[in-house]
């Protein structure tokens, strides 16, 4: 796995190395860990956060926004928290009748 521990000190994902060996990402992860590799956390993008509270404060859901950036519904909650939004209650959203 020295070729993983390699990938991901030169900035490669836990994502991008799971597909490369065909493996999960959380295995890659325990893999990093094994070998004493502090792992990075990866956040809503600064460059990002405005339009994710356009998209949020427009309907979407947090998976959606997430699903956007390629960061988890999480990572998305705890950003517009963060910048001051409100979050909705969680659960199905109510479908409109025509």
């Amino acid at each position: 796995m020295d070729e993983l521990v390699a990938l991901y000190e030169a900035g490669a994902t836990l994502v991008e190395l799971g597909e490369r060996f065909s493996i999960h990402r959380r295995t890659a992860a325990a893999h990093l860990v094994r070998r004493s590799v502090p792992i990075r956390r990866r956040g809503l993008d600064e460059r990002h956060l405005a339009e994710a509270v356009e998209l949020y404060s427009g309907g979407l859901t947090l998976m959606e926004v997430g699903l956007r950036f390629g960061v988890s519904q999480q990572t998305v909650g705890r950003a517009l928290v963060a910048a001051g939004i409100a979050l909705r209650p969680s659960g199905r959203r109510s479908q409109a009748t025509a």
